[in-house]
């Protein structure tokens, strides 16, 4: 993506230019994404000692307690006769063991039992309940531990699946839950500031530290640059499925679902919890439910491995923000939306069509993470990543976001703790544009992705300027000032407003950054920024001095990404501004996200939000009250025109009726339960039967990934737009 950088107060980026361009023109617009093991330094003034230690079978004090320290050295030097002696280490041995009940009770009763006393879910005689048999870390029979433990925290063993062993590190009294009896227990906490996943959250006060599982399922050519090394044509994961469809020496389009297996493991989880971090934002496709004819991709394959990530993040306590990030015919004509080119959703004579297929699987994936087996992980969807409103209109796009929170409102009913918040993203038109977007509507979240990298400038100012407060040159202070303000305006005007992405990449170097082959506009040497292990002291401090600024700015935001892949060539990240993983094991990210805290005051941006929300952006009193105003003017389903077609053809446009069979999502399998266990149905609204688009039979289609010079019918084909169906109005339930 090509970005025009603003001004100090305005809005982050803009398009330079629509996508579609020739291939001989392509490099122009090739686009960037929106786009080891922990640090071990010492721990920060603001890191805790864990309640935890060893394999976790029981909560221990802290080593440095004053009764470990002075036990024996404090008795009175009378008290040298063997009763006398007997008596006193009787009475000290009763304190610390008071001491000790105390510190076992104390963490139990407010991390586990105070947030669940709401709960039905009660520890049962059989040890399925919380944490277990009650108590965190102990229990037993889970072979996802040496000890048989059903929650563990700093030092504790984990068994992965495929029996290999790893050490859970976390310094921040997280701990991870992982009962058999039990695989729906939302217990676990990633770190003692965040709340457990069965524990509202504050959105006043809880504060967002996230990372990107970017690459993961949407695949994109600098996060793994091996796939377009080894297939050099492909540019997208339209071209590389069918590149790799061809190679059946090498297992054809299995590749993807071993790089499903295996990118992202269970290990990686319990780092993010254990680098402080509380919320995960999960891209996913939308041939995880299923693919039309035509349709390279690796369909109904990633969805498994979808459900093992969250099951994961519900064990270490990690909430989740599932990003549906591509859109049948391209959102954005982005690499990263599926097939890099035309934007064919809600624009262009098959605009409307692909929009009645994105708002199926927007129900499907809604149907799915409203089931109460999911709703204490999953607690935000975001609905289009990227859209690009410049090519398809903010009028436009926000009647298809009212058809879709009708949608989901419908099957979730209306009001706080009623199925995820619903993400959008700015489109790239500015944060103030949205301030009176559907005021009053139910839980909306507002996501922004700031960089600085792609404003097409040098960005050659030195950020290697020294250490300390010196660290960082003018890059922290132009991140404080850029995206601060905005977003402190847009969470008062519109409400819950976070950085869905950001980086490090203050510069735009990087391994098919920008595509492949890519082309950079940094005006230094790129080469030292795409390998970090060239970095000294200096670079480390000014790349982590902009990071800090980066978060304290924005206060609410997910890190792109968590983890970028090597490359063939070198063996090595290429693109490491851009991977949070490394920058934990080089020192250039925070051990603690916490250290941010202050980083603008302190190079004098001083911006702290102090506001409070209204009621309803947070499910309360008039949540799902929209004026009839709004409804009356974004209500219209299909809207009466879109970019690309002329008002009196909108009647004509190709579209599908809602007559096929629904692609619900399937729920996990679990063995050895103890006990009888619901996993759900997939499907969470009984009353929801309609029927999925499919193509009206005689109607002929234009290629929906390709339609922007195809022909307007001059004529209805069968009852098609009559057959559009615009969803009921939510209610509360």
């Amino acid at each position: 993506m090509s970005f025009q950088t603003h001004g100090v107060g305005e809005d982050f980026r803009e398009p330079l230019a629509s996508p579609g361009l020739p291939p001989n023109e392509r490099d122009a617009f090739l686009d960037p994404p929106r786009a080891s093991y922990l640090h071990s330094g010492t721990e920060t003034p603001t890191s805790r000692d864990s309640v935890f230690s060893g394999n976790n079978s029981m909560p221990l004090l802290p080593a440095s307690t004053k009764a470990e320290a002075d036990f024996g050295n404090d008795l009175p030097r009378n008290a040298s006769t063997p009763k006398r002696r007997r008596i006193i280490l009787g009475a000290a041995a009763l304190g610390v063991l008071a001491v000790v009940v105390l510190a076992v009770v104390l963490p139990v009763y407010f991390t586990v039992i105070k947030p669940r006393n709401d709960s039905t879910l009660v520890a049962d005689s059989s040890g399925s309940g919380d944490a277990g048999s009650g108590s965190v870390g102990s229990g037993s029979g889970n072979p996802a531990s040496p000890s048989g433990a059903t929650s563990g925290g700093d030092g504790s063993k984990v068994v992965t699946e495929d029996g290999s062993e790893f050490t859970y590190q976390n310094k921040f009294e997280g701990f991870w839950v992982a009962d058999p009896k039990d695989p729906f227990n939302n217990n676990a906490r990633p770190n003692s500031w965040t709340p457990p996943l069965n524990a509202s959250w504050n959105w006043e006060t809880d504060r967002i530290f996230g990372v990107n599982l970017g690459g993961l399922f949407v695949i994109e050519p600098f996060i793994t640059p091996s796939f377009f090394e080894k297939y050099p044509g492909a540019i997208d994961e339209w071209t590389l499925s069918e590149a790799m469809a061809a190679d059946t020496g090498s297992g054809g389009l299995n590749q993807l679902e071993q790089h499903y297996d295996t990118f992202i493991t269970e290990e990686d989880i319990a780092q993010i919890a254990g680098a402080g971090l509380n919320w995960i934002r999960l891209p996913i496709p939308f041939w995880a439910i299923e693919t039309w004819p035509g349709e390279p991709f690796l369909a109904k394959t990633s969805w498994k491995y979808i459900l093992r990530i969250l099951g994961w993040c519900r064990k270490y306590g990690l909430r989740v923000n599932l990003d549906l990030h591509t859109i049948p015919g391209s959102q954005n004509g982005y690499n990263h939306s599926g097939k890099f080119g035309q934007v064919n959703f809600m624009n262009g004579v098959m605009g409307i069509a692909n929009a009645q297929r994105a708002l199926d699987y927007i129900r499907i994936i809604a149907e799915f993470i409203a089931q109460e087996q999911y709703t204490d992980v999953v607690q935000m969807f975001g609905i289009v990543n990227e859209a690009l409103i410049g090519t398809i209109g903010q009028d436009e796009i926000t009647s298809f976001y009212l058809q879709a929170y009708n949608i989901i409102r419908g099957t979730t009913g209306v009001g706080e703790g009623k199925g995820p918040y619903i993400s959008i993203h700015d489109g790239f038109a500015g944060l103030g544009a949205w301030s009176h977007f559907l005021r009053g509507a139910d839980r909306f979240v507002l996501d922004t992705h700031p960089y600085l990298a792609f404003g097409g400038g040098p960005n050659d100012d030195p950020i290697a300027t020294g250490l300390g407060a010196d660290a960082g040159g003018i890059w922290p202070q132009k991140a404080c000032e850029t995206w601060g303000p905005g977003i402190n305006n847009s969470r008062s005007a519109f409400g819950i407003t976070v950085a869905g992405e950001f980086s490090n990449g203050y510069n735009d170097c990087g391994l098919f950054l920008k595509g492949v082959p890519g082309s950079h506009t940094y005006g230094g040497d790129c080469s030292l920024f795409q390998d970090a292990s060239n970095w000294n002291e200096t670079l480390k401090a000014g790349v982590k001095a902009f990071a800090l600024a980066s978060m304290d700015a924005m206060q609410n935001w997910f890190f792109w990404t968590w983890k970028i892949g090597n490359s063939t060539a070198n063996n090595r990240v290429e693109s490491p501004l851009w991977s949070y993983k490394l920058g934990l094991e080089l020192g250039f990210i925070p051990d603690d996200p916490r250290e941010a805290t202050g980083a603008c005051a302190a190079v004098g941006v001083d911006q702290p939000w102090d506001g409070t929300f209204q009621s309803w952006m947070t499910g309360g009193a008039g949540a799902g009250d929209i004026p009839a105003s709004s409804t009356s003017q974004y209500g219209q389903w299909p809207p009466t025109a879109i970019n690309g077609v002329p008002a009196a053809s909108m009647q004509f446009l190709p579209t599908y009726t809602p007559t096929g069979t629904v692609a619900t999502l399937p729920p996990p399998t679990f063995t050895g339960a103890a006990k009888t266990v619901s996993v759900g149905n997939g499907w969470f609204d009984s009353g929801d039967t309609a029927g999925a688009p499919t193509t009206i039979p005689g109607c002929t289609y234009p290629n929906a990934w390709d339609a922007q010079e195809a022909e307007i019918p001059a004529t209805i084909c069968g009852s098609g737009a009559a057959a559009v169906i615009t969803p009921t109005p939510p209610a509360r339930r």
